[in-house]
């Protein structure tokens, strides 16, 4: 039987005697360790071979990084779903014997008395949006016009700098409008856009909200998840108002003709019993208005979807080559 000791010194290689240490080197055979074996010299890299013509390219789109594509695919998705869905949604909710006045009480109410505002402010005249009720002043007022021209004008000029064409296109928008409002409109007929601004406001608003879900990647709209928040508010409030109207087509009882507690005659009411418009006029107003809004995003969501599909060929397209 072989002995189980080293037959050499495990720090020189001297062989081995009995002694309690190393006649050579003087290392104590006990205490010793042995050395781990030095790791063999790694041969050096082969070169790589030259690239040919081309070659470069096809490397660095194999490299690219994969989320840029993972986000241009969620992007698709998001345009080819959110708003259909957002709007059948909302629907629902409003035919819901709970969802309907939660709907009108918390989003649209608010909507409806800024469009109100909106409206008074775009023809000159000064007004407050409160809860249920806004206060308008009967005379025009030139600083309101100023200030609205101004704010307008700035938004103008701060998409021009900022290359938004959005932002350009919206400020001279308003600029129409303000001009029609202010200098082309009486202020009787004021009064009646003013009054049918309510609803109206609100469908407008509305839509323009849910536009928000197509602002671009590094707009402040999309940080942080803001556009889907816009997206309901728009949709909800849109859908509360569009669909009373389109039922009113067929029963005029749906309107909400009569007095509003505190404020006086409800919008429909005063443009029917004072303004003198008719019950037929006054549904197909609000509907065809409505259905513009959502043919202007019935467009939005055609150009959205064709962008997010060609840029999403085109990061697909280099790795298939």
């Amino acid at each position: 039987m072989e002995s189980p000791l080293p037959k050499a010194c495990p720090r020189c290689g001297e062989p081995r005697i009995l002694a309690p240490e190393c006649p050579r080197c003087g290392v104590l055979y006990a205490k010793a360790q042995v050395r781990a074996p030095r790791p063999a010299l790694q041969a050096p890299p082969a070169p790589e071979p030259a690239l040919e013509p081309g070659e470069p390219a096809r490397l660095a789109s194999t490299l690219r990084w994969d989320g840029e594509l993972e986000d241009a695919r969620l992007e698709l998705r998001m345009y080819q779903f959110a708003l259909p869905v957002a709007l059948v949604l909302a629907w629902m909710l409003v035919h819901t014997s709970a969802g309907g006045p939660l709907v009108r009480i918390f989003l649209s109410m608010w909507l409806h008395e800024l469009g109100h505002a909106t409206s008074a402010w775009l023809c000159g005249f000064p007004s407050l949006p409160g809860a249920w009720v806004t206060w308008t002043w009967e005379t025009r007022s030139d600083v309101v016009f100023l200030m609205v021209a101004t704010s307008l004008g700035a938004l103008v000029l701060r998409g021009w700098l900022n290359q938004r064409r959005s932002l350009m296109l919206l400020g001279a928008t308003g600029l129409v409008l303000q001009f029609v409002g202010t200098v082309l409109l009486s202020p009787l007929k004021a009064q009646q856009l003013i009054t049918f601004g309510g609803d109206a406001g609100c469908l407008v608003l509305g839509g323009l909200l849910m536009a928000t879900l197509y602002a671009s990647r590094d707009s402040a709209l999309r940080q942080g998840g803001l556009h889907w928040g816009l997206l309901f508010i728009g949709a909800t409030s849109f859908m509360d108002v569009f669909s009373g109207w389109w039922a009113a087509r067929r029963d005029f009882a749906r309107i909400a003709f009569g007095q509003n507690e505190g404020v006086g005659l409800s919008d429909p009411s005063k443009l029917v019993d004072v303004h003198g418009w008719t019950e037929t006029e006054l549904v197909r107003r609000y509907v065809w208005l409505g259905l513009a809004c959502l043919a202007a995003l019935a467009v939005l969501y055609a150009v959205g979807l064709h962008r997010a599909r060609a840029g999403l060929r085109a990061l697909e397209q280099p790795r298939a080559e």
